[in-house]
Order: C-alpha cells, then sequence, then structure tokens
C-alpha cells in the first residue's frame, strides 16, 4: 500500500510501463462487462464524493484507481484552510461530471495514511492513477489552480492510462456499482492494444513495430509517438549488463556511445535529470557526429519523459546553451 511518486508527464520506468498496461486492461474489461449488462451502474453525483478511512484504503482508493483517478483530500476538522478548501473539492468533482472521485481522509484518525504519503501539513491533496500516487498542492490553492490541476490530471488518466472516468446518472440510487465511461474506438484501437499486449509480453520489438504502423497512417498519433519512444527505450536497455555500461561510462566520459547507453539506463530507472545531464555533458565534450548522435537521443528521451515536462524544459534550455 505504499504509495510512489509519479510525474504528471510519465517517467518510464517498467514498473510504471506495465501498471499502464493493467490499468488500462482493467478499464477495457469493466467497459465489456457494463455492456454485457446494457450499461447498468452508473453512479449518483453523491458516490463522487466518498470519506475513506486506513481499513478502506485498498479498495476505495488503489483499486478504483484502476477505473479512475481519485483525487485525496487530506483533512482534519480543526484545519480552518481545509475548511475552505474541501468545499471546492467537493463542488468541483460534481461539477466534472465522474472524470475523478474524491476520496477524504480525516488525518487525525488515519496517522498511518498521512505518515506513508509523508505529509508535513495539511491540507494536502493527492491523487492516485493506476495505484501511483502523486503529489497535486499543498496548503490553500484558488480554484484557477485546482482546475488547471484537475485538467491535466484527467488528460493524463485518459491518454497515458485510458481512464475516462465513471458513467453519472442524477437519478441513480447512491451506492450504485460505480463503471467506467465507455471510451469511443478509435480507428487504430486494434493496432494500439496489440502494442500494449507486445509490451506486456516483453515483446518490445513487436511493440516498436506496432506503434510505426499506427506512426504510418497517423504521423501525429499522440498515443503511439509516445509508445513508441518507450518501446525503443525499453528494447535498447533489454540486453544491456547494466555493471558493464556503468564502468564503460565512468572510464570514457567523452565516448559517445558509452554515454549513451548509460543515460537510457539513467531513464529506465527514473533518473531523468541524470540521464538529461550526462548528454547535455557529453554534448559539450564532443563534435561532429558525435555530438548530433548524442543530442539526437537527448531529443528521444526527451519525448519518454513528456515535452511539457519541467525537467524536459529545463534541459531543453541548457541544450540549447550547450550548443551554442
Amino acid at each position: 500500500m505504499q504509495p510512489r511518486n509519479m510525474s504528471m508527464s510519465g517517467v518510464v520506468d517498467l514498473a510504471a510501463v506495465k501498471a499502464a498496461q493493467e490499468a488500462k486492461a482493467k478499464a477495457e474489461q469493466a467497459r465489456a462487462e457494463a455492456a454485457r449488462h446494457g450499461g447498468a451502474g452508473a453512479v449518483s453525483p453523491a458516490d463522487l464524493v466518498i470519506d475513506v478511512d486506513e481499513a478502506g484504503f485498498e479498495r476505495d482508493v488503489l483499486q478504483r484507481s484502476a477505473e479512475v483517478p481519485v483525487v485525496i483530500d487530506f483533512w482534519a476538522e480543526w484545519c480552518q484552510p481545509c475548511k475552505q478548501l474541501s468545499p471546492v473539492l467537493e463542488r468541483l468533482a460534481v461539477e466534472y461530471n465522474g472524470r475523478f472521485l474524491l476520496a477524504k481522509i480525516d488525518v487525525d484518525a488515519n496517522q498511518m495514511l498521512m505518515q506513508q504519503f509523508g505529509i508535513q501539513g495539511i491540507p494536502a491533496v493527492f491523487a492516485v492513477v493506476a495505484g501511483q500516487a502523486l503529489p497535486l498542492f499543498q496548503g490553500a490553492a484558488g480554484e484557477e489552480q485546482i482546475r488547471g490541476t484537475l485538467d491535466q490530471l484527467v488528460q493524463v488518466a485518459e491518454e497515458r492510462f485510458g481512464l475516462t472516468g465513471l458513467v453519472v446518472d442524477p437519478d441513480a440510487e447512491p451506492g450504485a456499482q460505480a463503471v467506467p465511461a465507455a471510451a469511443p474506438a478509435g480507428p487504430y484501437d486494434a493496432l494500439l492494444e496489440a502494442a500494449v499486449q507486445a509490451l506486456d509480453a516483453g515483446d518490445f520489438g513487436g511493440a516498436v513495430q506496432a506503434y510505426k504502423n499506427v506512426l504510418s497512417d497517423d504521423p501525429a498519433n499522440s498515443e503511439a509517438k509516445l509508445g513508441l519512444a518507450q518501446a525503443e527505450l525499453l528494447q535498447r536497455v533489454q540486453g544491456m549488463d547494466p555493471q558493464q555500461v556503468r564502468r564503460d561510462a565512468a572510464e570514457k566520459p567523452a565516448d559517445a556511445g558509452a554515454q549513451i547507453a548509460a543515460a537510457d539506463l539513467d531513464l529506465v530507472g527514473g533518473h531523468v535529470e541524470d540521464a538529461f545531464g550526462r548528454l547535455i555533458e557529453t554534448v559539450q565534450r564532443t563534435a561532429g557526429d558525435d555530438r548530433d548522435a548524442v543530442r539526437r537521443r537527448l531529443l528521444e528521451l526527451f519525448e519518454v519523459v513528456g515535452t511539457d515536462d519541467p525537467r524536459v524544459v529545463g534541459a531543453r534550455r541548457a541544450l540549447a546553451r550547450a550548443l551554442f
């Protein structure tokens, strides 16, 4: 039940890729089950805000996060800022109409959860997506900031994890069984699903080809672009000897190939800044074709992490300084 932090732009490691695959598969299974029952199981607006304790955390937060993003509001009765923030979150949960579920946790009654999330003060707001926790904000926040954060959350949940939210029916009885909202089928769903299955089976070459098949017809397909970058990275590191790669990189600081291989390992291990910093330093040490190869690999790693990630933005500036 120990949460782990996750970048909103998706730091890619093997565990995160697998979690995304499993979340999308569970969402599709739930949609299929709902279809077999005639679409029954919509929730009422009252079901979009729930109280959660330690005993129910795994069921109500971790398991539900495979169907819908779960936003957690850590609060206490004595906390005055909480009394201002909580009603805003509750109102937005209803307004967003099932795109996320709001779980309220009283920290006085659930000290263990507070410790596990590393919370130093309240109010504190986290989200859990596909079993992975990420901090949203702490302390008082304006409604505009909250909306922006929630918009980003539901976008990432849908694009990266296939979570489209819950079906909400104002006439439904409170406590009804929730089902994920059906996502419209796209023209490349079969190919994208084949790529996900190949990744799940460790067939990174098959996943690469499946994503390339999508991009050959739809070069701007964002899901295929991200998936291809991830699959190619995982394919490259699959047969590496990590100790040898690290040793070569340490002994040959100006060797482009050695530093590129080590950067790939850095990123798969979640060490994003190390990977970027290593390649930027190598750009400064190299010239000609070697420098160009390092630059191109760095741009590929930017795609893996997500071009809007703050670490990518900073690394782009550092790369520009190194080049010019």
